[in-house]
């Protein structure tokens, strides 16, 4: 039975990296879940003591701190916490970061709710902008059309559609079919590449419409091109863009994604060379393309 079970037990799995404000308000809504968490997890990239006392003080008996002297990055973060999630003996792993947050106390009841009503082996609240909830934190396409806002979601529900791993809950028994995240993705693209193998499985999973979870605002890096009718990923610096355009050319190399590959061409010839009028950036695009196509996941 892969369904998430309501009555079965809960680990909650956070990745930080010295961020130990942020990680307090994401912790404070975490512990304080109407449904019970009956384990929090904290992976900590820095290693840091401050983090270590936070989450004793919050969490209390229920704390589970993982510190790591080595960066992980989001990719190895969740990959380590979900198996000792596992190794501890968790029914479900909900999983979150350290500068989002549940947007209130009943996000996890409610996502279990929907579970329970659609049969679901994983599923993800809606992801809104932190500074304005009324507005999506990124891009979210119902059908053919691509929205912006919350008040442009229609129904309750969105098969077959999940943001990970913001605030995404995921049965135990799924993920003994589709593993744990790929730890040399490091940072950028690895909730991608594990959504990949998450539809690859013929798992059921979707989104609820009736609760969300709140992170910073990562639409602008979304741009849109062809009139609206597309979008193409541009982050504000080297080393996302490095991370981000490498492991797309590695997931768009997989299965039940290569007939992506023409569109990716297609999309980000247009920004490059069309809207940007940036031919250079555009080979360096093609280059890490190239890089993650080929497994070389050396890092800049």
């Amino acid at each position: 039975m892969t369904a998430l079970n309501p009555n079965g037990t809960t680990a909650a799995v956070i990745v930080t990296h010295h961020r130990v404000e942020l990680l307090k308000h994401s912790l404070e809504q975490v512990v304080g879940q109407t449904h019970p968490v009956d384990w929090v997890i904290v992976v900590d990239n820095g290693a840091q003591e401050e983090v270590r006392q936070l989450i004793d003080a919050l969490a209390a008996d229920r704390a589970v701190y993982l510190p790591s002297r080595t960066n992980l990055g989001g990719a190895g973060g969740f990959a380590y916490g979900f198996l000792h999630a596992l190794a501890l003996g968790a029914d479900a792993i909900w999983c979150a970061d350290d500068d989002g947050r549940p947007a209130d106390e009943h996000v996890l009841e409610e996502l279990y709710r929907t579970a329970a009503q659609h049969q679901l082996a994983q599923v993800s609240p809606v992801v809104a902008n932190i500074d304005d909830p009324a507005k999506l934190a990124f891009p979210l396409r119902q059908g053919t059309t691509w929205h912006r806002r919350v008040d442009e979601l229609e129904g309750d529900f969105l098969p077959q559609y999940a943001s990970l791993f913001n605030g995404a809950l995921i049965s135990a028994a799924a993920m003994e079919r589709i593993g744990v995240p790929d730890y040399r993705l490091f940072i950028r693209g690895d909730e991608v590449e594990y959504h990949r193998r998450l539809a690859q499985s013929g798992l059921k999973y979707g989104t609820a419409l009736t609760t969300f979870y709140l992170h910073p605002d990562g639409s602008g890096e979304f741009h849109p091109i062809m009139g609206g009718r597309a979008h193409a990923q541009f982050p504000d610096n080297p080393t996302k863009r490095y991370f981000t355009y490498r492991n797309r050319g590695y997931i768009i190399n997989q299965r039940g994604m290569k007939k992506m590959q023409l569109q990716e061409v297609v999309r980000f010839g247009w920004f490059f060379l069309l809207e940007r009028k940036d031919p250079k950036g555009f080979v360096q695009w093609l280059k890490l393309l190239r890089r993650g196509a080929r497994e070389d996941f050396r890092r800049p």
